[in-house]
């Protein structure tokens, strides 16, 4: 999760909207981002927040007004993180933020590069996970990302290193493990996918 992003410059005018990069065909369905909607989508989130699951490493459990909170500061800044439902097959099933690494706090924790992209996930119905869908759609997304913005030249996330099974899930869309970082309210695996491959 994201405790470091905090809004600011950057994620991009129209065209380079997630919402705007269509659908990815993915061997689960259909794939797609859309920009989260409030009040419409709050109920939905604050009850995948408060999954024991996604609490343990996202830290929104509770009433809904916690989560408004999360999405407003992204929703009210100036576009640095947005954040998007994952639509498969048009059913919501997983929240995403798509963020500018190298404009955000987590640039000071690494050697970010100019126009790094960030990821955040998570899979919504506990049915979702454990069956290779975060891999799927990591692989796709990353891809779409990458063709969209030609400035980009990796993307990045930062996964609490005790989340393995996030952990794992970037490993098998092709990001390797770059560093181990203590951010400030974790410690984190930094998952790099570069545009050209990284010498083995």
């Amino acid at each position: 999760m994201d405790r470091l992003s905090d809004g600011g410059p950057g994620v991009g005018g129209p065209t380079d909207d997630p919402a705007g990069w269509g659908t990815m065909a993915t061997a689960a369905g259909e794939f797609r981002l859309r920009p989260v909607r409030l009040p419409a989508d709050l109920g939905l989130l604050t009850r995948w927040m408060n999954d024991p699951e996604v609490a343990a490493f996202w830290e929104l459990a509770g009433p809904s007004a916690v989560t408004e909170g999360h999405l407003r500061r992204q929703l009210d800044g100036d576009g640095r993180s947005l954040p998007c439902l994952g639509l498969l097959d048009d059913t919501p099933m997983s929240y995403w933020e798509v963020y500018r690494a190298d404009l955000d706090p987590l640039a000071a924790h690494y050697p970010a590069r100019s126009h790094d992209a960030g990821l955040h996930l998570l899979l919504g119905p506990a049915a979702s996970r454990g069956r290779g869908l975060g891999t799927a759609l990591l692989a796709a997304l990353t891809d779409r990302l990458l063709r969209e913005r030609p400035h980009c030249e990796r993307v990045v996330a930062e996964p609490d290193v005790r989340n393995r099974r996030s952990v794992r899930a970037f490993r098998r869309a092709g990001f390797r493990l770059a560093a181990e970082l203590d951010l400030p309210d974790k410690r984190a695996a930094l998952m790099v996918r570069d545009r050209t491959p990284h010498p083995a």
